[in-house]
């Protein structure tokens, strides 16, 4: 059984439900541990989402605001929050409230021993139609190009083992960071146990990531990932011929 949590929050003009997520999360992370932490990191946010945290920071003494100046994009968040956790487990998901934090109670039987990664999967996207579409095309992309074997690459409600990042160093700012996290995480060796997760509709707020203008920019990274992760670690891995011994003669 994990002895810590670190739980954190990338929020981006997530005002009107940040706070929610950071009630729900201390109230389901007593009943877990008594070592535990609440990060958020206010990517740059625009509307009032800054003050609420600081306000939130008064009121919880285990909650840490990590505050970028400027906008550094999804995986700029995720970066900087994995960097900030310090508890032996590190749980994370958006700051939306698309995904539940009391469903963290579902992941952390999970994280046995041998267990380095849990990984959430939807049990149905609620999503406009839309987003279902290009969500689904993106995970079959995904799975196919990085030979990933998770059910869902897209379901950021995850529970990783501080360890895993002696070994997995994230570079990317994008929404991509998901993959390229797995990609590493499946080479790296370690063990996956999945979960599944209820998602919800968006109630505040509009999605960063998958939205139409920026489905051409998604795809131009992901084929950028690909020749890093798939297509360059296959020329390195393949073996140089012996050199030919010098004749004596």
């Amino acid at each position: 059984m994990v002895q810590s949590i670190s739980a954190f929050f990338p929020a981006y003009n997530d005002a009107g439900t940040i706070a929610s997520m950071i009630v729900l999360a201390d109230l389901t992370l007593r009943e877990i541990t008594e070592d535990y932490e609440i990060v958020v990191v206010n990517d740059g946010s625009s509307d009032h989402t800054p003050e609420i945290l600081d306000e939130m920071a008064a009121l919880y003494p285990r909650l840490r605001i990590i505050h970028h100046r400027k906008n550094r994009g999804y995986g700029g968040a995720l970066r900087s929050g994995f960097s900030h956790a310090t508890k032996e487990a590190i749980f994370y998901t958006d700051g939306d409230a698309q995904y539940d934090p009391r469903e963290l109670a579902l992941l952390v039987p999970a994280l046995r021993d041998g267990v380095d990664v849990v990984n959430g999967y939807k049990i149905q996207r609620s999503d406009p139609l839309h987003r279902v579409i290009i969500g689904r095309l993106y995970h079959h992309v995904a799975k196919l190009a990085f030979g990933l074997k998770i059910r869902d690459v897209d379901c950021d409600f995850r529970l990783i083992r501080r360890h895993v990042f002696d070994k997995v160093q994230l570079e990317k700012d994008g929404g991509i960071i998901c993959v390229e996290l797995m990609k590493k995480v499946q080479d790296a060796g370690f063990v996956v146990a999945e979960v599944p997760v209820h998602h919800y509709h968006r109630a505040y707020g509009k999605s960063q990531f998958f939205n139409l203008r920026r489905v051409f920019r998604v795809g131009v990274d992901l084929a950028d990932l690909w020749f890093a992760l798939v297509l360059h670690r296959g020329t390195r891995t393949i073996a140089e011929p012996p050199p030919i011994p010098l004749s004596k003669d």
